[in-house]
């Protein structure tokens, strides 16, 4: 109160309830017509340990002092080097340059409170070329480096993605016009939380296998066998057909599911098509975390083929299905009903695709690779 900060400012930097200060400050009239006792001397909070403290601040000017380099005094404190760093330019004299632990300490007391006035906000100009980009339908992304290369030299044009973000979704602020966020491309108002991949619960009752402990030959591609499946689903997600790619060959198999796509449905239809090919053939499949596969530990008990699981959200570890179901959309375009579709029609479908040359096969077939293969076998 001393310096001439308010009561509210000095309850918030000290750690204490509002109503609290107010009473150190003026006391109160106890029952038995008394004040309050005097507060003992107030000591500030101590900060959490992710930042520097004047011992620290101490440390790293004394190494200065001596000649140490940033990377020396980061090892000395146990600190990242681009934290020391980022400390001595932020909190050097502006004039000499010299690091003072004291001064440097106050400098980073004085920016600590919250809150801020955002960036954004401070910055007419900056407010409104993001809102010009947005109306342009840029993302926050491409708005931060789209300003950092246009503008190398102007700091205050500088601002990250997450700031963009954190402005758009305030509410009632008022930094950016709210309707600026129907101009994200996910449409979102408010940020939608995601849960840590340690604290997500189990997918299935039995234990999945994850794509991380697939065998090597499985992934350079060498040996045939390994397989990649999924579902394409017909409109009104009513409707599904089974798509099974091998890996070696890009051979495509095609699983019948004419009333369901359930767990025991899949499963069955797994059975069935996998089970007309060779024991040899039936190394490994690979799918994703989708609840149609509620039953992989009874598909591979019947076929003796293990499923393994891809991590949430990576397509690309099915590569071959992802871009298989592309084309099979040249047959069974999205929104269709594809219960319509009979086994033999799914047949005829994938044997046009088995037929087709593939560059990645040097111009073969699908079905010539997979024949040379089991006439080796044989």
């Amino acid at each position: 109160m001393a310096k001439g900060v308010g009561t509210a400012q000095a309850c918030r930097i000290v750690g204490i309830n509002r109503r609290t200060g107010h009473r150190w400050r003026y006391g109160r009239k106890s029952q038995a017509g008394r004040k309050a006792d005097q507060p003992p001397a107030v000591r500030p909070v101590p900060f959490s340990g992710r930042f520097l403290s004047l011992d620290e601040r101490i440390v790293i000017a004394d190494l200065l002092r001596a000649g140490r380099g940033v990377r020396s005094i980061a090892a000395e404190l146990g600190r990242p080097p681009s934290t020391v760093s980022r400390e001595i330019k932020r909190n050097a004299h502006p004039g000499s340059g010299d690091y003072r632990p004291h001064a440097a300490q106050d400098r980073a007391d004085r920016r600590r409170p919250r809150p801020k006035t955002r960036k954004i906000t401070a910055c007419p100009e900056l407010r409104e070329r993001v809102q010009g980009m947005l109306d342009d339908r840029f993302s926050p992304e491409q708005i931060s480096r789209r300003l950092r290369r246009d503008h190398p030299d102007r700091p205050e044009l500088h601002v990250t993605h997450e700031t963009i973000y954190q402005t758009l979704y305030l509410q009632g602020r008022g930094e950016l016009r709210r309707e600026l966020a129907r101009a994200l491309r996910t449409g979102r108002t408010v940020r939608k939380p995601h849960r840590a991949p340690e604290r997500r619960q189990p997918r299935f009752t039995h234990p999945m296998i994850m794509i991380s402990e697939r065998p090597a030959e499985a992934e350079d591609r060498a040996v045939p066998g390994h397989w990649e499946g999924d579902l394409i689903i017909g409109g009104g997600g009513t409707s599904a057909i089974g798509t099974l790619v091998e890996r070696a060959t890009r051979y495509v198999m095609l699983v019948h599911l004419p009333a369901r796509h359930d767990a025991e449905t899949v499963r069955d239809g797994l059975i069935t098509t996998i089970g007309t090919l060779p024991a040899h053939l039936r190394q490994s499949l690979t799918w994703d975390q989708g609840s149609e596969m509620g039953r992989h530990h009874e598909f591979s008990v019947a076929t003796g083929t293990p499923v393994y699981f891809c991590d949430p959200h990576s397509p690309w570890q099915r590569g071959s299905n992802e871009n298989t179901n592309g084309l099979l959309r040249q047959y069974f375009p999205k929104g269709s009903d594809l219960s319509v579709h009979s086994a033999e029609d799914l047949a005829a479908v994938a044997a046009q695709l088995n037929r087709r040359p593939r560059k990645t096969l040097g111009w073969d077939t699908p079905a010539e690779r997979l024949t040379k293969l089991l006439a080796q076998a044989s």
